[in-house]
Parts: C-alpha cells; structure tokens; sequence
C-alpha cells in the first residue's frame, strides 16, 4: 500500500503538466490532480499502518522504508503545490496587453492552417457581404 501510495503521488504529480494543463477545467484550478493526492495520502497512511504494525517479518526495515516513502510523498504533494499556487503568482503581470474595449494593435499571426492573419484583414475582410464592425479577441491564460 505504502509504494501504490508514492506512486501514485508520483503519477499525481507528472500528470498536471503532462496530461491535465491541456484543458481549462483541470488547468485553473487542478481539482484531478488534489483529489489523486488525497487518494495517495490514504494509501499512505494505511501502508504506514501496516508498516508499523506488530507482524512484520524485519520492523526496522518495512519502518524506515515506510517512513521514507511517505516523507517522499509528502515532499512531493508540498513541491506540488508550492508550484501551482505560489510560484504562478510569481509571473509578471501584463502591463502591456489590451484591456477589455480598447482598440488593439494592429498584429499578423498565423492561423491552424499556417497562413498568415492580420487585424487589419480580419476588419476588412467581408463576412456574409458585410463589413464587420469589429473583432473578437479572446486571451487563453498560461504560462507555457
């Protein structure tokens, strides 16, 4: 119990940059991630339990393995959120962007396609026979 427990703090903790950073629910607030360490911390803690328990074959062996499994488990859910909560808040903030109803700058970035886009022709370009009146620009927030 006490290795399925690291490992899983392991697997809690690889799996937020790797797998669950990809999508808006789990990236803002990383609920998967917190519910596996709770998930981990039980197994911990029932594998500390049997580690200390009276029936080991060699006490001071399965002790110290299970002292330093959980020590690691726990280090590993504090760098966890040490680094999602905190050192997030660390990134500047950006000064420079745009605020909600102020005109942009004119930019050219490219589309899925890989053809160039700019403001200025998304402004110009007619839609249904119209000009539009103006552009949506929406701002995903991350740091990657």
């Amino acid at each position: 119990m006490i290795w399925a427990g690291f490992l899983l703090s392991v697997v809690a903790f690889l799996s937020y940059p790797v797998f669950f950073v990809r999508f808006a629910v789990t990236r803002d607030f990383p609920w998967a991630n917190l519910l596996l360490f709770v998930v981990a911390g039980a197994l911990t803690l029932v594998g500390i339990r049997r580690a200390f328990g009276a029936d080991r074959i060699h006490p001071k062996r399965s002790k110290a393995a299970g002292a330093t499994l959980a020590l690691l488990s726990v280090l590993i859910l504090s760098f966890f959120v040490f680094s999602v909560f905190i050192m997030s808040r660390w990134l500047p903030a950006s000064t420079g962007a745009p605020h909600a109803g102020q005109k942009a700058p004119d930019f050219t970035l490219t589309d899925q396609t890989g053809k160039a886009v700019s403001l200025g022709d998304l402004l110009t370009t007619p839609v249904d026979g119209n000009i539009p009146r103006g552009v949506l620009l929406i701002f995903y927030r991350g740091y990657w």
